[in-house]
């Protein structure tokens, strides 16, 4: 049996205009080195500047895997790990339907071009990562105006690990509730076990949403295999951390943590 452990964290969602991004992303990288960790999949990386500050301050996490793109890690997504990878692969979301994105805001438009799923294989196991289109109106009911695009990333995700011949871990901010149908769904369609079960807590901070907005579980780490057996699971980055500028929060989302056994 080999013990792995695996976390996932969306970088920064707040804006980026008093961020204090560079104490942030230090910060994140000095939790990481003083931990047990040994695979970290990170969403919103989303310039080479956020990329060589993970990397930076993460040194024990030798080995890199992300697919370029033209100014910063495709999709925004990183995995920095103590253990050799093999291999590197990125699928990308298919570019929308116009049917799909009627009514949608031209950002949200142009930012489903951009997202997918990064997948990393390590001996015995893949590691993917990915991060869903942004649904700004907290509804994830078929008659919302971003249900058939998250629909169409959810099937392009399930087909990527459908697609493996090895177990995986699949990990990454899906931006929805996990008490929704849309992701219901897609658990009992693709047979994927949640590793946190039914009753995950939210993991996005109550401080960054809008006034009378529930907090709600959007992020998860799931298993496709039974072979993989879960040890412990955790929440992180749940109180505000130690900054040179002062204590804050290191990302608008918590993390994920999971020990397993392969």
């Amino acid at each position: 049996m080999v013990r792995l452990t695996v976390a996932s964290l969306n970088t920064r969602g707040m804006p980026l205009r008093g961020s204090r991004l560079g104490e942030r992303y230090a910060a994140i990288g000095a939790v990481f080195e003083a931990s047990d960790v040994d695979v970290v999949n990170f969403q919103e990386v989303l310039t080479y500047y956020h990329f060589r500050q993970l990397v930076r301050g993460m040194p024990s996490y030798r080995f890199v895997s992300f697919r370029r793109s033209v100014a910063g890690p495709a999709g925004g997504l990183v995995t920095l790990s103590r253990t050799a990878i093999a291999r590197t692969t990125y699928v990308h979301f298919p570019l929308p339907a116009a049917a799909d994105v009627v009514g949608l805001p031209r950002s949200s438009r142009l930012q489903a071009r951009l997202k997918g799923v990064l997948v990393t294989h390590l001996a015995g196991v893949a590691v993917l990562d990915t991060h869903l289109l942004a649904n700004f109106d907290g509804d994830w009911s078929e008659t919302n105006r971003y249900y058939r695009l998250q629909h169409q990333q959810l099937t392009t995700l399930a087909h990527a690990v459908a697609a493996l011949d090895k177990p995986a871990v699949i990990t990454g901010d899906f931006n929805i509730a996990s008490n929704s149908p849309l992701f219901r769904t897609f658990i009992q369609e693709t047979g994927l076990l949640n590793t946190f079960g039914d009753n995950c807590q939210p993991t996005f901070h109550e401080a960054y949403l809008r006034p009378r907005r529930p907090a709600h579980c959007i992020d998860f780490l799931l298993l496709s295999a039974p072979s993989i057996t879960v040890k412990t699971t955790q929440l992180t980055f749940t109180t505000p951390l130690p900054m040179p500028g002062g204590p804050d929060y290191l990302s608008d989302h918590l993390g994920l943590q999971a020990t397993l056994t392969l």
